[in-house]
């Protein structure tokens, strides 16, 4: 029976803190005091989406679009990623990315499973630079591009603190899934929202204490099979 799991992105999908971080690491910059307090749950991802684009913007007035996909690339991938996410596409489940992560980071993880429809947009889609669409649902947030290239002062703002939840909700509905069916893998206070809405939640890699209180399984690790035998054992009679 068909499945809905959510995935946040940073520290879960991604061995690294922050996709945002590894771009400033690249740029030598920081941002640590925001990325900190974001994490606590004491900044809007509004805010702190206007102030991480302020700051790229200000130490580097001649970023691109281009430039800044580029310094996406090599974000490092947790250990075995691959496998757990093909075992279940391969099973036919459908798997979504809610992040407030880097968008091109969750496209290029993504784009590891491509659909064999043309790339469309879509609610959940991904970029188009592709030109091919994937089988998963991404929501992430980031930058957008001007028509000549540059960056806009103003961010892709699709997943809100307190609001991957919600989301949840909207692909329940739209995939006919319930939450009995519906399984979340989040690490930190962020991903409680998601946790409150799925049947089986896994706290994996955790942050900090507050979403294991809520978890119904954590996993201290930093390897996705171990998440993936978890997911089994729910799924599988």
């Amino acid at each position: 029976m068909k499945h809905l799991i959510c995935f946040d992105m940073d520290r879960v999908l991604v061995d690294h803190m922050s996709t945002w971080q590894f771009v400033y690491d690249r740029l030598d910059i920081s941002n640590e005091d925001a990325f900190n307090l974001y994490n606590q749950g004491k900044l809007d991802e509004w805010d702190w989406l206007k102030m991480d684009l302020a700051l790229i913007k200000n130490a580097y007035p001649e970023i691109t679009d281009s430039k800044l996909r580029s310094l996406c690339e090599g974000t490092p991938l947790m250990d075995g990623i691959d496998t757990c996410l093909r075992w279940l596409i391969d099973e036919g489940h459908e798997v979504a990315i809610i992040s407030g992560g880097m968008q091109q980071t969750a496209t290029d993880i993504a784009c590891m499973f491509p659909s064999k429809q043309a790339w469309t947009r879509r609610w959940g889609g991904i970029n188009r630079h592709r030109g091919m669409d994937t089988k998963f649902h991404v929501f992430t947030n980031g930058w957008l591009e001007k028509n000549d290239g540059s960056i806009d002062d103003y961010g892709r703002y699709q997943v809100q603190m307190n609001g991957k939840g919600s989301i949840v909700t909207m692909l329940q509905r739209r995939l006919s899934i319930p939450k009995n069916r519906t399984i979340s893998i989040g690490d930190s206070a962020g991903d409680i929202g998601m946790f409150e809405q799925s049947g089986l939640s896994i706290c994996f890699n955790p942050w900090d204490e507050k979403p294991v209180e809520v978890a119904n399984v954590t996993v201290r690790s930093r390897n996705l099979l171990d998440v993936l035998e978890v997911i089994k054992q729910y799924i599988i009679p």
